[in-house]
């Protein structure tokens, strides 16, 4: 069972997914120079309206099995030490224990 950092990134991810357009179009317009400071300011309300999770800073990457938030390895979504665990116990496919 996913514990609560994940399941918070997870929120994180879906929430920048479903408002990224509307956030882009918001800061395009808020640091467009041309156009009047009133349109800006409004824009810049508009991008204040929106939750936590709707900016893309927010999104980390993390270890699907720990949580763990350093040492990830992108390709797997796990941390170095889980990595390591499920390749000795043969569970990644095409990952072995070097040995020369």
């Amino acid at each position: 069972m996913p514990n609560i950092r994940i399941l918070r990134d997870i929120k994180a991810r879906k929430g920048v997914l479903t408002n990224e357009i509307a956030r882009r179009a918001y800061l395009f317009v808020a640091r467009n120079q041309t156009l009047s400071p009133q349109v800006r300011h409004q824009a810049q309300l508009q991008l204040n309206t929106f939750g936590r999770y709707t900016r893309p800073t927010t999104v980390k990457n993390r270890c699907f099995e720990s949580g763990r938030g350093r040492g990830i390895m992108s390709e797997f979504a796990l941390c170095r030490f889980q990595f390591r665990l499920k390749a000795r116990r043969g569970e990644i496919n095409g990952v072995h224990k070097a040995s020369w």
